[in-house]
């Protein structure tokens, strides 16, 4: 989870626990919390999640003896909003805007062509980046190993040209999306004035990672490439994307109206 989500997560739980024990941190008080608490069942299963780390964090360094068990809601659907082909071109041109001409577009094209999370691109840098191999190596020196992996992948055709331009305007040890050779540190708000500029409605800048996934998906790729491609668990791309496959239940849907075929009839008789 992004540093700020965790802040943010902290602050509301600090809001209802601040004055209890772990003790008194029960499934009914992580009850009361979800009844309270004025959100998404997603946010919410978030938020006792940072809590729950930060208990099992606390009894695996010695400083409480025990931990407790937080109850979490049931884990909700993940959304299933992804941009078609003819909403993404519109996006593109939306965000190219007097201020943001040269980088939102480049963050929209890299979450589209990578499928990679916004933070992993906004904190890329040109040696990262080989346009001769045609590789981006997404892992950054020194970075903690999480569930949320980066890897290296191969540069997409259609996105490579755009780097090629990008790389012209910027250092050998920069970063590919900058504002005057500095990081920029969100991208949030520009990203969302592009989208009501675009009148497309319900996405974030994680939606770009969903769009990749569908694409894929949809245009037939075996489910290892897709895997290796987006650093994504088989599982999770099966569980989540795999309905947009071409070849999706295929097998099933045939099979369950076909005649079976060299089934032996055994007649009764004396």
């Amino acid at each position: 989870m992004a540093p700020g989500r965790i802040a943010y997560a902290v602050l509301a739980l600090t809001d209802f626990f601040e004055g209890n024990t772990v003790a008194e941190v029960t499934p009914q008080t992580c009850g009361r919390y979800v009844d309270k608490r004025v959100r998404s069942l997603g946010t919410v299963w978030r938020e006792l999640g940072v809590l729950r780390a930060a208990i099992n964090y606390a009894h695996k360094t010695g400083m409480i003896t025990r931990t407790v068990a937080v109850e979490l809601p049931e884990r909700p659907e993940p959304r299933d909003r992804w941009l078609t082909r003819m909403e993404a071109p519109n996006l593109i041109r939306a965000a190219r805007t007097p201020q943001a001409r040269l980088y939102l577009p480049l963050f929209i094209l890299l979450g589209l062509y990578t499928g990679r999370r916004k933070e992993a691109i906004l904190s890329l840098r040109w040696p990262q980046v080989d346009l001769q191999a045609g590789r981006i190596d997404f892992e950054v020196a020194g970075r903690r190993r999480t569930n949320k992996k980066r890897g290296v992948i191969q540069i997409p055709p259609r996105l490579l040209p755009h780097l090629r331009r990008a790389r012209k305007r910027g250092t050998d040890l920069g970063y590919v999306l900058q504002i005057n050779g500095g990081r920029i540190k969100d991208i949030k708000k520009g990203f969302a004035a592009a989208f009501g500029r675009a009148s497309i409605e319900g996405v974030s800048p994680h939606t770009m990672r969903h769009t990749a996934a569908t694409w894929l998906m949809q245009n037939g790729t075996d489910l290892w490439q897709a895997s290796g491609f987006l650093s994504m668990s088989m599982e999770t791309l099966q569980r989540v994307y795999g309905l947009h496959h071409p070849d999706y239940q295929r097998e099933a849907a045939e099979n369950i109206g076909r005649r079976p075929q060299n089934v032996r009839v055994i007649s009764g008789g004396s």
